[in-house]
């Protein structure tokens, strides 16, 4: 029985004994790994960007790929796009978290038709904060006819380039790029925005708090619906959300941090900042407070329930609720924080809103590339409904294993124990 004892608690440790040495070897950076860290896809393919369109290499439309950009650097990456199909390209850039950031650094991402027109130009920056994070921007090739000159099958390029200041740290950045396509409408609409719309500033969801940690990246953003939900953050850290969205249906965020023994002359500036992207990763409103050790909240301005017709408006929180699908909530949360008061965690609250009922959309022609990225399932809300940790169920999985391969081993000790005793007492 000593034995069976001692191989059950080996066994069952194992898993955890192994995570926590996982754990140990993480490097520090000054900010906590855990804080600093950016979960990138499982699946992402490296792809090295070109100094120009020579040699630049193809994006394909639902993969997503990870690359690298160097300071006071350009680079290229090629697309191959139909006639039909509207494009879009998303870039995360990931800076260390040690890096010297400026007030205007950022990153710009622009599409090109092969006769060098510009079909789209976003930036994104840091901000005031000068915190180092995962900031995302977007390219788009359409076929609407307000872009009339990048119509047409054939060869566009992805341009990427950081901006801001020399002052800034001289390591590259990481880069998570993904790429989709939309597919034409089988009835041609409305070319024109809505011209009225629920524009009222929201009222936070009030209501018990539900504990929902969220995750490190895009591709581990924890869903989440309408409610109230409760999660740590540290300094330095982003947290990811994701709220299934339905046409007609418009959403609403709260983002919350607790108090600490403030004393009122400390101030941390733009210390919370949350940020709306749909689900091409286009930012579509963003919102941010300082700290002053007091609870302090930042609300995202109304936007317009989804509709299709959304993408003819020029502010960016009107055409960006283009389509249905997994809206992100991002959190960050600047390292300047722990300066004034501490490494946390902090107590952070999310108030989720989602106004309306879900519509018909508008009928597509064909397959998005990924599949179903402008639909919500019946289990995109289920999960959202749960608010479950990504995590949670790689655990579960785990420990079942663990648990399966332990209560082998006991079996079959056990099961030679019992042979060996009914033959001592045959003898």
């Amino acid at each position: 029985m000593t034995a069976v004892a001692a191989v059950l608690c080996t066994a069952a440790a194992a898993p955890w004994t192994a995570a926590a040495a996982a754990a140990a070897e993480t490097p520090s950076t000054g900010v906590s790994s855990a804080a600093s860290a950016y979960a990138f896809a499982e699946d992402a393919q490296p792809v090295d960007g070109a100094k120009g369109t020579t040699g630049a290499e193809p994006l394909e439309a639902g993969r997503t790929y990870r690359s690298s950009l160097p300071r006071d650097a350009t680079l290229y990456y090629r697309l191959h796009l139909d006639a039909a199909s509207n494009a879009y390209v998303s870039v995360t850039a990931i800076p260390r978290a040690d890096a010297t950031l400026s007030i205007t650094d950022g990153i710009r991402v622009s599409v090109q038709d092969a006769d060098n027109h510009s079909c789209s130009n976003e930036r994104a920056r840091f901000g005031a904060a000068k915190s180092p994070h995962p900031i995302t921007a977007w390219g788009a090739r359409t076929t609407s006819p307000a872009a009339p000159l990048c119509q047409g099958a054939g060869t566009y390029y992805v341009v990427v380039e950081r901006t801001g200041t020399a002052d800034s740290s001289p390591g590259a950045w990481d880069l998570e790029i993904t790429t989709t396509t939309e597919p034409p409408l089988k009835q041609a609409g409305a070319t024109g925005p809505p011209t009225v719309w629920n524009s009222a500033s929201p009222t936070p969801v009030s209501g018990s708090a539900e504990r929902s940690q969220g995750g490190a990246g895009f591709s581990r953003a924890v869903p989440v619906g309408q409610g109230v939900w409760s999660a740590d953050i540290t300094p330095g850290q982003t947290l990811f959300y994701k709220v299934p969205v339905g046409w007609g249906q418009q959403p609403s965020a709260t983002a919350e941090l607790g108090s600490v023994n403030g004393d009122g002359r400390r101030y941390a500036i733009d210390a919370l900042a949350l940020t709306l992207y749909n689900p091409v990763r286009a930012d579509v409103e963003d919102a941010s407070t300082g700290y002053d050790g007091k609870q302090k909240s930042a609300s995202l301005a109304a936007v317009p329930a989804v509709d299709y017709s959304n993408r003819y408006a020029i502010p960016d929180r009107v055409n960006g609720m283009r389509f249905a699908g997994s809206y992100y909530l991002v959190v960050h949360l600047a390292a300047g924080v722990a300066q004034k008061f501490g490494d946390g965690p902090f107590r952070l609250t999310l108030r989720v809103g989602i106004e309306g009922a879900a519509q018909d959309g508008p009928g597509y022609q064909g397959q998005s590339v990924p599949g179903d990225v402008f639909e919500v399932t019946a289990q995109d809300r289920q999960a959202a409904a749960e608010g479950a940790t990504p995590d949670a169920h790689a655990t579960m999985k785990a420990v079942a294993a663990g648990g399966i391969g332990t209560g082998t081993v006991v079996l079959v000790v056990l099961g030679a124990w019992t042979v060996a005793a009914r033959r001592r007492a045959r003898a």
